[in-house]
């Protein structure tokens, strides 16, 4: 919607002054949520999916944001346990207005239990099969991508996890001298600059095969368990998803974030709390509110 004639300091909403409220405004938004942690086992473990990816920018339909507050909630990541190897490690989801995206799902944990968990983008499996699917919001277009399957021990005794699904690819099936990379993340210049996101963990290996690396974007590379490099966890504010260990690592998602880019007129009308959450000015003029931790948008 036009910025000048909207926001100048003498229109209607006059920036707040004299107690008005100010119009309605139309903001596009880029909503991660949280990413799955990363499978532990005692052979091989898929790699976390990265959380739920879902934006308007550029060219989607916009929020429309009323004077008031606004609560966010920015997904927290999934943890591996390695106590309990079948624990669920999936992600927390992200919400913005009537958006909500969903948590990345855990990887594979156990033998027992192989199967990577569905989410926004799906965790690799620490067997062979199928890995866990995607989108599990049902979103059109879709939030994110399966997870992949591993490999069983070959004639070698080699073993491998498949990797977690990523927003812009699918998990990579591990293979007997490797296990399957994370899917790629997805790039998105909604703050004024590109920056890749919600990249896909890597599977763990065993017994001579190498370990997957993270999806780009802040997935986490995978480990090795014959005292060979631990897994990484997914990086922090990308929804990525987090490595698959066997060396008794705890092995996180990365955490979500939300970001909203509104005209840049109206950047004095906003406020975002609590102070880890700020509001910059992107090379263009707009004005660009990231959320980094859960907490209230104020339009005034």
């Amino acid at each position: 919607m036009p910025i000048l004639g909207s926001f100048a300091a003498g229109s209607k909403g006059g920036y707040g002054k004299g107690g008005k409220k100010s119009d309605p405004i139309d903001v596009d938004y880029l909503v991660i949520a949280g990413g799955g942690g990363g499978g532990y086992n005692d052979a091989t473990g898929g790699g976390g999916g990265a959380g739920g990816y879902r934006t308007s920018f550029p060219g989607g339909t916009k929020l429309t944001v009323d004077s008031g507050n606004v609560p966010i909630t920015v997904g927290a990541g999934g943890v591996a346990n390695p106590s309990s190897p079948i624990s669920d490690a999936t992600g927390t989801d992200s919400t913005f207005q009537t958006i909500t995206s969903s948590g990345g799902g855990g990887g594979g944990p156990a033998l027992a239990s192989p199967i990577g968990r569905p989410g926004g983008s799906g965790g690799g499996t620490s067997g062979p099969g199928s890995g866990g699917s995607g989108n599990a919001g049902g979103y059109s277009p879709p939030e994110g991508n399966p997870g992949a399957g591993g490999s069983p021990p070959s004639g070698g005794g080699q073993s491998s996890g498949g990797g977690g699904g990523g927003s812009g690819g699918s998990g990579n099936t591990g293979q007997p001298t490797a296990a399957g990379g994370g899917g790629q993340g997805t790039a998105s210049s909604i703050t004024g600059s590109s920056v890749t996101r919600a990249g896909g963990g890597g599977g763990s290996a065993n017994f001579g095969a190498s370990p997957g690396p993270g999806g780009p974007g802040g997935g986490g590379n995978g480990g090795y368990r014959g005292g060979g490099p631990t897994a990484q966890s997914g990086a922090a504010n990308t929804g990525s998803g987090g490595g698959s260990d066997e060396n008794l690592v705890t092995t996180l998602g990365g955490s979500g974030v939300v970001i909203i880019q509104a005209p840049g007129a109206s950047a004095p009308l906003f406020s975002a709390s609590p102070g880890a959450n700020t509001i910059t000015t992107a090379p263009g003029g707009e004005t660009v509110i990231t959320f980094t931790t859960t907490g209230t948008l104020t339009y005034t």
